[in-house]
């Protein structure tokens, strides 16, 4: 393309190689084109560049979007660049959600609203730590389904989903009278092991079918040569991502290798990292960012900044990454960023303004202890499970009963007396992710784990009931070449012996909450300090402003955390680093009581109670864990 004389300006997804220079009428119309003579992006005909950041919608609370999007552009950046989770939108099949948290189509409208530019990332597979990347969990009730392939089931939920998405995001388009300006196609499938073009050309073609020949498509892929040989192809703009403590001149000469003429783009400029439970707290140094993002602007680079606001991983959102071994995402995703998980600005943010302000013109307390009471999860399974259980000879699996997140209890029957202990195992990597095992109700008897303790011992008589409470703590989002299934993938074996007549209950704990559970529920009779998976519940007053804020889980062991109905995901502070989670102050209520349950899966202390901070709290790793290895 760019031997052609002629081709100063390149419309992304011409039907030729070559394009004949636009017509000067042309140029007061709205466009956004690669200009392959001069390097450089035109904005309706002038060179432009963009100084974007990143800013996910899902891990935001709508009420902040405004403030977060605000903070962006008062720091200097004219683009945002923005992720849609597919299975945050189709939970199940054909059923799709856009509406108040989930309302892509605001979000893109205020920052149009805001004067903020978007570069926009549908996927359908996004990585960002995501729980499955964005993919939905029911694509795998197909057991045998090749994710991100020419598999003609995965394209046709692809092809389905994008005919729902892609028409609400054409007329945003910048040619159309918006402010998206660019649109990726998949992510980083050249780290996939797949490595099926086909796939990324029936993908660009349903591009361009549903959004047209004009808007600006391209890819983004780390700056190594097989990762750019396998996750480019011809039509597709192909950009790179790198951090800090990358070499720029060698980053840029990978992507100069695939666009040897074209703009220098890093997709992805890393301003932090994410934490994995039980690592250390990552943080990169605000000079060493300032640093990396002068020497990509002395080029001439177009940067996205990854993360510029982290946000937090609410619910069951968070997922995992495969490297060796399973390695869970926090909660939290503050990610070190220039703007912190509750969108304070941080020493980051003002010295990348610094770096900014010199190529683009700028625009311009703890709350109170918490006592909480009692209530156990086993007494409560008619509400979490009101359809009952799920009768059968051997575990199901999270996906064989459409159970997406969250968790499900099996319960089984010790089949003899067990008077000396036995060992109750589960097969390698077959407990997906953590299972909390009880006998006769009461008796907690210790964790299995996916890539740890698979073996118990236990003891009882025949009869005794066998319970099972599994954890899903997300689904794998990049490094595996595998589908990550939940629950139980082989049967539980007592010295060797399978068990079997299992019941399955899927649990529907928020649906619960949400309707007003437990708090509209009448109380359960308390035992304090009693092991194991328990509810607690309790109300506190906010003072007359409800501010973002912070809870901290003083002697508590793993669990979930909701407010006023709103999950704020999960808590691990043994595990660590992040010993606290953030509550935003919009779901706060003022003048009246706001309701806090905690699902606490090990034990809480003799005590229990919460610690509301102004400020997060992290740590390195307590005790030493497998997860601590790279």
């Amino acid at each position: 393309m760019e031997d052609e004389k002629d081709a100063l300006l390149w419309h992304e997804g011409a039907a030729a190689s070559t394009s004949a220079p636009v017509p000067q009428a042309a140029a007061s119309a709205r466009s956004f084109q690669i200009d392959f003579e001069r390097d450089c992006f035109r904005k309706d005909g002038a060179p432009f560049r963009y100084v974007s950041g990143s800013v996910h919608y899902a891990r935001v609370p709508r009420p902040a979007w405004r403030d977060r999007l605000l903070r962006l552009y008062m720091a200097g950046l004219n683009a945002v660049q923005v992720y849609v989770p597919w299975n945050y939108h189709e939970p199940q099949p054909g059923v799709y959600e856009f509406t108040g948290d989930r309302d892509v189509e605001a979000f893109l409208d205020l920052a149009a609203e805001l004067g903020l530019l978007v570069i926009l990332r549908p996927g359908p597979y996004i990585c960002a730590e995501w729980e499955m990347g964005g993919l939905p969990a029911w694509l795998l009730w197909k057991a045998d389904i090749i994710l991100r392939s020419s598999d003609p089931a995965y394209l046709a939920a692809v092809d389905a989903w994008l005919h729902v998405l892609l028409p609400k995001i054409k007329p945003r388009l910048y040619q159309h009278g918006g402010n998206i300006i660019s649109v990726q196609v998949e992510n980083e499938y050249g780290s996939y092991y797949a490595c099926d073009l086909s796939y990324l050309q029936h993908l660009l073609g349903t591009f361009r079918a549903l959004l047209g020949p004009e808007v600006l498509l391209f890819t983004t892929d780390g700056a190594q040569m097989e990762e750019l040989r396998c996750g480019t192809l011809q039509g597709l703009y192909a950009t790179i991502d790198f951090g800090p403590d990358s070499n720029v001149t060698e980053a840029f000469g990978a992507q100069r290798h695939i666009e040897p003429r074209g703009p220098l783009v890093n997709s992805e400029y890393y301003t932090g990292w994410l934490d994995y439970w039980g690592g250390p707290h990552a943080s990169t140094s605000a000079t060493l960012v300032a640093q990396g993002l002068t020497s990509m602007l002395q080029l001439g680079a177009n940067v996205n900044m990854y993360m510029f606001h982290g946000g937090t991983n609410f619910a069951y959102w968070s997922g995992a990454d495969f490297k060796d071994q399973y390695k869970p995402v926090t909660t939290s995703y503050d990610y070190d960023a220039p703007l912190s998980e509750a969108g304070d600005p941080t020493e980051k943010l003002f010295a990348i303004r610094t770096v900014i302000s010199k190529v683009l013109s700028l625009t311009g307390g703890g709350l109170p202890s918490l006592f909480l009471q009692y209530a156990d999860l086993l007494d409560v399974l008619d509400v979490l499970s009101p359809s009952g259980p799920i009768q059968s000879q051997f575990p199901l699996i999270f996906e064989a009963v459409k159970q997406a997140h969250g968790f499900m209890l099996y319960r089984t029957q010790l089949p003899r007396d067990i008077l000396t202990p036995a060992t109750l195992s589960a097969p390698p990597r077959s407990v997906c992710d953590r299972g909390y095992v009880m006998l006769q109700k009461v008796r907690y008897q210790g964790t299995l784990e996916r890539d740890g303790q698979t073996e118990l011992r236990v003891k009882g008589k025949a009869g005794d009931t066998l319970d099972v409470l599994l954890e899903n703590m997300g689904r794998i989002s990049f490094g595996a070449n595998f589908s990550d299934f939940k629950g139980l993938l082989g049967n539980l074996s007592l010295d060797s012996r399978p068990l079997s007549k299992w019941l399955i209950y899927p649990l529907a704990i928020d649906a619960a909450i949400q309707q007003g559970w437990p708090h509209a529920a009448l109380p359960k009779s308390s035992c304090r300090g009693r092991a194991g998976p328990a509810f607690y519940t309790g109300t506190f007053e906010t003072p007359d402003i409800a501010w973002d804020t912070f809870v901290k889980f003083p002697g508590w062991s793993k669990g979930q955390l909701w407010i006023n109905g709103f999950n704020l995901g999960r808590y691990w502070p043994h595990q660590g680093p992040q010993q606290t989670l953030f509550v935003p102050g919009s779901i706060l209520h003022v003048g009246c009581p706001n309701n806090i349950t905690v699902l606490e899966l090990e034990g809480a202390p003799p005590n229990p109670f919460l610690l509301f901070l102004d400020q997060p709290l992290f740590n390195r790793t307590l005790s030493h864990s497998p997860l601590d290895k790279e």
